[in-house]
């Protein structure tokens, strides 16, 4: 997971240099966005916290993600991705928060949804937040996972150069 590491170093380099605090909102990376924030050492001055939201129900209880989002679009969509960051934002002490959630295998209950549909979500206190719709294909549950990392690190550079 070397470019993921690079990310990671990345990111927090960036949020250090403007002295943002950052919290995760995960889904079907099961924590491994924080992990590869956390691995670095120091990294404790920019990461706040981290929010494994795998069921609906975690969703809705942790970080507020409406129900209606949930019944109207499902757990794997631009809305809930969306609403994931925001409300981890809402409920942590972060200044910007990243959120995945996804299918990754091995099997997708809803042809609409197949397996390698990643939606993420940027959101930074005082912009409109930043989602991305990434499709891995099938991949293999682990390779979609360490993809949707890199992806979510990747967005969240990008949306800290756009502001």
């Amino acid at each position: 997971m070397m470019i993921a590491a690079e990310l990671a170093q990345k990111l927090l380099e960036a949020c250090r240099a403007r002295r943002l605090r950052l919290t995760t909102v995960e889904s079907c990376t099961g924590g491994l966005i924080a992990a590869a924030l956390t691995d670095i050492a120091g990294s404790s001055d920019v990461v706040e916290c981290g929010f494994i939201t795998y069921s609906g129900a975690a969703k809705v209880q942790l970080v507020g993600v409406p129900g209606e989002i949930l019944v109207k679009y499902g757990a794997v969509s631009r809305e809930t991705a969306l609403a994931m960051a925001e409300g981890g934002l809402r409920h942590s002490n972060a200044d910007i928060a990243v959120a995945a959630t996804g299918i990754a295998g091995p099997a997708s209950r809803n042809a609409d949804k197949p397996v390698g549909l990643v939606h993420l979500a940027v959101a930074l206190k005082g912009t409109k937040a930043l989602h991305y719709e990434a499709h891995f294909g099938d991949l293999g549950r682990q390779n979609v996972r360490r993809a949707a990392v890199e992806q979510a690190l990747q967005l969240a550079l990008q949306k800290l150069e756009q502001e």
